[in-house]
């Protein structure tokens, strides 16, 4: 399959000459490999068998191969992460190497953090302007920065959001018919489950549970759904429940392993707003999942069909929103921002993205599945700015319609397929 560049590669161009060492990371599939073995002299796999008992028997040798070396699926062999680190410390030049990894280390395992020597790029799936589809016209980049010039049109429509929800952004399930590719996220699922988590030191004792744990997240997607209100999704109708530290242990491993990639609420220092809500939004690493999990097709989801925990809202809405989330945060990170949620203690106010500088400049964006934009989808966005003033430099509506434009208040109106770094 002939390799697509990602957003993530004009990062490595800026960073991989200067830096002595970076690491990505990201569930298995989003395309790591392929993105750094390209820039690598030398390739250690350590998802092989051979190249790992090697490589655990003396793993120092990283150290002696051509550079930049990439080392692949690092935390198979965790000693590596602190033999990389010595050795930039001795030689802090740029591009010497590339680490990829699909899990963090276990617990007892101790690796030191590797601040100032190794940088950490996180790696999604593939996010709508790398897909082809329609070329972007609106930088999300330039509204953080307070350019405000937006305008464009896309073909797209609710049907093909909804189209590419269900073909992913793994860039091997894309490329597959539909049949193949629901039986290959199937199989995916099926792998985290049965193989992955053991693989990375885990014991699922009931795999059952894991899996209906796992569908009662999906439910949840794009909530602030309480864990206990996810485990009794999941376990509704069942005398015995999973031990809560059962469940918990089950989170914190998917979240090791990037599946679950959750939204962190926004806590903003040094400003007015109080009494926030500290939950985060829940997202698996790619929506596809959370389809294939609820057992979602393109005509269900059409006709408002499919389970979630919240009743005010549709399954494809929180899966629309999973996969603007997607494509922000991927955007996001770019532009050298954090993405967050915002959402006030009581509720009375929620905000779905907080894009924010590390200046503290903030772009806050509202996802609507529409293709129009009322006033009542700004509400939130106006009250922000009546909070934070001038340092919410521009507020962004995402929606399915066929225009972006500016509204008379100064909110943009964007379609997700226009939107790009």
């Amino acid at each position: 399959m002939e390799y697509s560049r990602r957003i993530v590669d004009d990062e490595l161009d800026q960073l991989l000459p200067y830096l002595p060492a970076i690491a990505l990371e990201g569930a298995k599939g989003v395309g790591k490999t392929a993105t750094a073995s390209g820039r690598a002299a030398a390739h250690v796999d350590l998802a092989n068998r051979r190249q790992r008992l090697v490589i655990e028997a003396d793993p120092v040798a990283v150290t002696g191969l051509p550079e930049p070396t990439f080392i692949d699926e690092w935390q198979l062999v965790p000693e590596v992460w602190d033999v990389v680190k010595t050795s930039v410390d001795d030689r802090p030049t740029g591009g010497r190497f590339s680490l990829a990894g699909s899990a963090g280390p276990t617990k007892d395992v101790r690796i030191h953090s590797g601040a100032g020597r190794i940088v950490r790029l996180a790696v999604r799936p593939m996010v709508m302007p790398e897909r082809g589809l329609v070329a972007p016209t609106v930088s999300l980049a330039a509204l953080l920065a307070g350019r405000p010039d937006l305008g464009g049109v896309s073909e797209l429509r609710v049907a093909d959001y909804v189209d590419e929800i269900l073909r992913s952004g793994f860039p091997a399930v894309r490329a597959l018919p539909e049949q193949a590719r629901r039986a290959q996220l199937d199989s995916y699922l099926q792998r985290i489950v049965d193989h992955d988590l053991e693989e990375n030191g885990a014991r699922v004792r009931r795999p059952a549970a894991l899996t209906a744990w796992l569908t009662a997240y999906a439910a949840a997607t794009a909530t602030t759904a309480a864990y206990t209100t996810i485990l009794n999704a999941a376990t509704a109708g069942e005398a015995e429940k999973p031990a809560r530290q059962t469940v918990a242990t089950y989170r914190e491993e998917l979240l090791r392993l990037y599946i679950l990639d959750p939204v962190p609420a926004w806590t903003p220092a040094l400003s007015p707003l109080k009494r926030l809500g500290l939950s985060p939004k829940h997202h698996l690493v790619d929506p596809a999942l959370a389809a294939r999990l609820l057992g979602a097709t393109s005509a269900s989801l059409l006709r408002g069909e499919g389970e979630t925990v919240a009743p005010d809202s549709t399954l494809l809405g929180a899966l629309f929103e999973s996969l603007v989330t997607q494509t922000v945060r991927v955007l996001a990170q770019a532009a050298e921002a954090s993405t967050y949620h915002l959402r006030t203690g009581d509720g009375t106010h929620e905000i779905d993205l907080v894009v924010e500088a590390a200046d503290r400049r903030v772009l806050a964006i509202e996802v609507k599945l529409s293709d129009k934009c009322e006033d009542r989808d700004t509400r939130h966005l106006a009250w922000l700015k009546s909070q934070l003033g001038g340092r919410v430099v521009d507020a962004m509506v995402v929606n399915t319609g066929p225009v972006a434009y500016r509204r008379p208040d100064g909110v943009a109106v964007v379609p997700l397929a226009l939107l790009g770094p």
